[in-house]
C-alpha cells in the first residue's frame, strides 16, 4: 500500500501536508503523535472514509478511489466501536457481517474466541465493560479475515490482561501475513508490536525506526 503525496484540509485549515508513506505486507506500522496531529484523518483518508483533497492513495499498484471494492479488504477500528445495546455481542457481529456477506457463523465465532469473548455468552452489549465493546470491537475488524487492519488505538479500555492478549493477536496476524496500521499513545504498546514508527506533527509525516 502506498500513500502518495497526500494533503487534506477541512474549509482553510490544513490537517494532512503532502503525506507520502509505503506499507507491505507481514509487518505492524506505528503512528504516533499529540493529538489533532492528523493521525486519525490519515487513518480515515487511508480506508476510505475521507476522500484526500489532493494525492492518491493506492493498493497494488490501483487506486482505491477508482477500485472501491478494494476497501473490502481493510478492517478498521477508528473511534470507540458502536453496537446495538440491546443484542449480544454475536448478535450485533452477525448483522454486520450481513452488510458485506464475507462471514458466516464460523468466522464471526472464532473472531470472538481470538479476542477473549465467549460468542455462546447471551449479555447485552449494554451490559458490556469497556474493555469486552473494545475486545468487540476488534472481532469486528478480523472477523473477515481482511488483509488490511486499520486500528486507531485499539487498546483504549483494556486492562493489562487484555493488552497483552491483543499484542498476541496482532503477532499472529502479523505473522499470517496481514498490514496492520497502528495508532497508539502507548510507547510501550508501540515499541513491541511495530516494525516501523511514524510521526506525526501537525499534519506532516516523519519517519523513526
Amino acid at each position: 500500500m502506498e500513500v502518495v503525496d497526500v494533503s487534506k484540509t477541512f474549509g482553510k485549515q490544513e490537517v494532512l501536508r503532502h503525506v507520502s508513506l509505503s506499507m507491505k505486507s507481514g509487518n505492524i506500522y506505528g503512528l504516533i503523535g499529540r493529538n489533532g496531529s492528523g493521525k486519525t484523518v490519515l487513518m480515515k483518508c487511508i480506508c476510505g472514509l475521507l476522500r484526500p483533497t489532493s494525492g492518491q492513495i493506492l493498493m497494488d499498484g490501483r487506486y482505491l478511489e477508482e477500485e472501491e471494492r478494494l476497501l473490502e479488504d481493510f478492517g478498521i477500528i477508528i473511534g470507540n466501536p458502536g453496537f446495538l445495546p440491546h443484542y449480544s455481542g454475536r448478535k450485533n457481529l452477525r448483522m454486520l457481517a450481513m452488510i458485506r456477506g464475507k462471514c458466516g457463523k464460523e468466522k464471526i465465532d472464532l473472531a470472538m474466541h481470538q479476542v477473549g469473548l465467549d460468542p455462546e455468552m447471551s449479555r447485552k452489549v449494554s451490559e458490556y465493560s469497556m474493555g469486552m465493546k473494545q475486545r468487540l470491537g476488534i472481532a469486528q475488524a478480523i472477523m473477515e479475515e481482511n488483509s488490511i487492519l486499520i486500528l486507531d488505538e485499539p487498546m483504549n479500555g483494556l486492562d493489562n490482561q487484555g493488552v497483552e492478549d491483543m499484542r498476541k493477536l496482532f503477532q499472529k496476524l502479523k505473522e499470517e501475513g496481514r498490514l496492520i496500521l497502528l495508532a497508539s499513545h502507548s510507547s510501550e504498546d508501540i515499541e513491541v508490536l511495530c516494525d516501523q514508527v511514524f510521526e506525526m506533527d501537525a499534519g506532516i509525516l516523519g519517519g523513526r525506526v
